[in-house]
């Protein structure tokens, strides 16, 4: 049975970056002879537009039967009414949380070709691999909200069970790198963070004694990655300074437009996308960097449907595009032409066919 793969572009560069995205499946597909079902779904802004909700109920079975789905980004001005009943961000929560995605896996690594694109020296992004874990259905963004005129406020809470599932899962995963697991929190101030460190503590000892264990406050964890990024394997970190983090870092990575991520459900199922958002800015325009979104397809291959082979195809079709020189607008530096999303990706599934 061919696997069925859910796809939601989305709003704004979202719909420019997944037609890239699709393209580089199109060519695993006829290099590799694998059959893969591509459904497509309307999340976010477009679905308000057609159908008054942001997460519709077609979209939310897609994502249930689906073996991964493949989004692109939602939002935009036209939706942004803070009074707004439905917003396009919240249903990228609902998708999150309708397919039980808990740990979102961020990989943040340097590329030599890309170092003058970081506004870091060249120094401090040698040998830079990161592998960010952030719990993604807990937390503040979660919690229940309230507000009235003159106050509001918003709660942050954690389980113990939510924090080893996802603690377990940036074990496992350092157990394949170079067994070094840093857990960021706020223990210093907040009760959710000194529960975390407990429950860490306690895990780790239990379950991985081989491996290194290390804590960080969140704004000790921010400079460090600046300062010395090369240091870190495997980062853990609640759902708001996991999204905090690996914004910042992607500046090591020379733009957001580069970074790929999988958020994953611990069954093999997956949703995959690229961590940018919609750049309302530049939509349009197709000036978009369809990388990280390419990127995540790799991932989306590796992760729920064990394509490692092909997987690995594609993120080397990406960096050896980018070592010939080619740039799309957002990682150009020194003069550089930059091209078009269309021929970023006219570039990678030639270099994937050849």
């Amino acid at each position: 049975m061919a696997a069925l793969i859910g796809v939601l572009p989305g709003d704004g560069i979202g719909t420019e970056v997944v037609d890239q995205a699709l393209r580089v499946i199109d060519a695993i597909v006829r290099r590799g002879g694998h059959a893969f079902e591509l459904r497509r779904g309307l999340i976010g802004g477009a679905a308000i537009d057609a159908t008054g909700k942001a997460f519709p109920a077609a979209t939310r079975q897609l994502a249930l039967q689906a073996d991964a789905v493949l989004l692109g980004a939602v939002g935009g001005p036209k939706w942004s009414d803070p009074a707004a009943r439905e917003r396009p961000e919240q249903g990228l929560l609902d998708l999150r949380a309708a397919m039980g995605v808990y740990a979102n896996v961020r990989p943040v690594r340097t590329h030599p070709s890309l170092y003058e694109a970081s506004p870091l020296k060249a120094d401090r992004l040698r040998g830079v691999d990161i592998l960010v874990i952030r719990e993604l259905t807990g937390g503040i963004y979660f919690g229940t909200k309230q507000r009235d005129a003159d106050s509001a406020s918003d709660l942050c809470s954690y389980t113990r069970a939510e924090i080893e599932r996802v603690l377990r899962v940036a074990a496992t995963m350092a157990r394949r790198r170079r067994g070094r697991v840093t857990s960021v929190d706020k223990a210093n101030v907040l009760e959710t963070s000194r529960l975390w460190r407990s429950v860490a503590n306690e895990l780790f000892a239990r379950e991985f004694p081989e491996l290194q264990l290390e804590h960080l406050l969140v704004d000790a964890a921010a400079m460090h990655l600046l300062s010395r990024p090369a240091d870190f394997d495997v980062m853990v970190t609640e759902n708001m300074f996991g999204d905090i983090l690996t914004d910042e870092a992607s500046m090591l990575a020379g733009s957001m437009g580069m970074l790929p991520s999988a958020s994953l459900d611990g069954q093999g199922r997956g949703l995959y996308e690229p961590i940018h958002g919609s750049a309302p800015d530049i939509a349009g325009q197709g000036i978009a960097n369809p990388c990280g979104t390419i990127l995540s397809v790799a991932l989306l291959l590796r992760h729920s449907l064990g394509l490692e082979a092909e997987a690995a195809r594609i993120e080397r079709a990406v960096y050896e595009v980018l070592d010939s020189g080619l740039r799309t607008r957002d990682i150009a530096t020194g003069g550089v032409a930059a091209v078009g999303t269309a021929a970023m990706g006219d570039a990678i599934v030639a270099r994937l066919n050849a």
